[in-house]
């Protein structure tokens, strides 16, 4: 026989707390870019991916607003403070539906153990349990809603804008009609325009039955051409994108969760790629962009175009171009041998030449470049500009709070071609 269970109801219903709000108050800390801990590569600070500094972060989110003061009231003991037990509950209820919404994964480290000696200097004793150190990670569901937010805030401030596929100035033949019919040519989609082809039988031989159709009369619909486009997105993850008292990485990172979103849901036949650039450059998984971090590097921008044109020379896209977000000068260039050459004094010439090189290089191979600086430092200017009449790209001037806004603008409102 069925039976319901009834617990005491302390006046608030803590199952009915938005995960999705606390994910929201929680990208900062999610998407961390070196910003406020020590250097490290992209894989981010291990001590900041720990259950212990989530578990502080969704505390600080909860008194920050996302609770109410009856249900600050209602997590109070009888003098009016805290009951650590009360939110060391709500934390850990919180932290398990996460890992089962599918937000968070965890894996369990190794404990601390000491050194052995292999001497028994003292007796035995008991201790306190080993500490292990648990880490969690952002999952695919995670990512992917954290670029829709992302997404949903850059639309947001745009206005009304369309969401449309990559629209060009050339026809092609297709499903739905749009455009005036045209003679049928071997390659096209047989999508016949029934009365077009009638209309030219007709007129060849005059109104009778049977009508004869020859190959000339065949006419099809035709539609507009959408081509595709692959994109790899450069990120300068140098010192300066943290320095001055800014974060710049950040704001970075979010338009790649916001572009990856877009690209997914909106444009299917696109491609995004993400490539790391600093004393050296790398490419990394979409799903590790949210642990990149900037480190003590210098700004090798020629090797990161080196491997940008690469990627993209190796996929078959009517489209490709390049963002590149930066801030600084390339200060470092690689030789021969793999050596890496650097000069963070003032525009190197020959870091300067080997670059415009290797733009000239994209640009020979039908590569687009868009560069998003992030400082508004003469030299850079000019530095930008160059690069920009090389390539027959775009250069924007922008801000950590108009990044976001200018590249979907860009990426939106791109006209492309089709290749013949």
């Amino acid at each position: 026989m069925p039976f319901t269970k009834y617990t005491k109801w302390d006046g608030v219903d803590w199952e009915s707390l938005s995960l999705e709000d606390l994910l929201e108050r929680l990208a900062d800390f999610l998407l961390q870019s070196g910003f406020q801990t020590q250097y490290s590569r992209y894989w981010g600070d291990e001590e900041e991916r720990t259950l212990e500094a989530l578990r502080d972060a969704i505390m600080r989110a909860l008194m920050e607003g996302l609770l109410s003061d009856d249900e600050i009231e209602a997590l109070s003991d009888e003098r009016g403070e805290l009951s650590e037990q009360a939110i060391s509950a709500l934390l850990d209820r919180l932290i398990e539906r996460l890992i089962e919404e599918g937000y968070i994964s965890v894996n369990e480290g190794t404990p601390y153990q000491q050194q052995e000696t292999g001497i028994a200097s003292q007796a035995g004793q008991v201790g306190k349990p080993v500490k292990r150190s648990v880490k969690f990670e952002m999952t695919d569901k995670g990512l992917d809603f954290l670029g829709f937010k992302a997404l949903k805030e850059l639309i947001a401030s745009l206005g009304k804008s369309s969401l449309g596929r990559h629209e060009t100035n050339h026809l092609s033949t297709g499903i739905e009609a749009s455009e005036a019919p045209k003679r049928y040519e071997f390659g096209d989609t047989l999508n016949l325009d029934v009365n077009a082809t009638l209309r030219s039988a007709i007129q060849r031989e005059g109104l009778g039955v049977p009508i004869n159709l020859e190959y000339a009369d065949l006419m099809v619909h035709q539609t507009e051409y959408q081509s595709s486009c692959a994109t790899v997105l450069m990120l300068d993850c140098s010192h300066s994108m943290i320095l001055y008292g800014e974060d710049r990485f950040t704001p970075a990172k979010r338009v790649a969760l916001a572009l990856t979103h877009l690209i997914r849901t909106q444009y299917p036949g696109d491609s995004l790629r993400v490539v790391l650039f600093h004393d050296s450059a790398e490419e990394i998984p979409l799903s590790a962009v949210a642990r990149a971090q900037v480190g003590p590097y210098h700004t090798n921008t020629r090797e990161g175009l080196r491997l940008a044109r690469r990627i993209l020379m190796s996929q078959r896209k009517d489209m490709r171009q390049i963002i590149m977000i930066t801030d600084g000068k390339p200060s470092a260039m690689t030789m021969e041998g793999g050596r890496i050459y650097k000069n963070p004094m003032g525009l190197d010439p020959l870091i300067l030449r080997e670059t415009f090189r290797e733009v000239a290089a994209c640009r020979r191979s039908g590569i687009m470049i868009n560069t998003f600086m992030l400082a508004d430092d003469y030299y850079l200017v000019d530095f930008v500009k160059r690069v920009t009449e090389i390539c027959q790209g775009k250069a924007y001037f922008a801000t950590t709070l108009t990044l976001g806004q200018y590249i979907l603008m860009d990426y939106l409102r791109r006209r492309t071609r089709k290749i013949h």
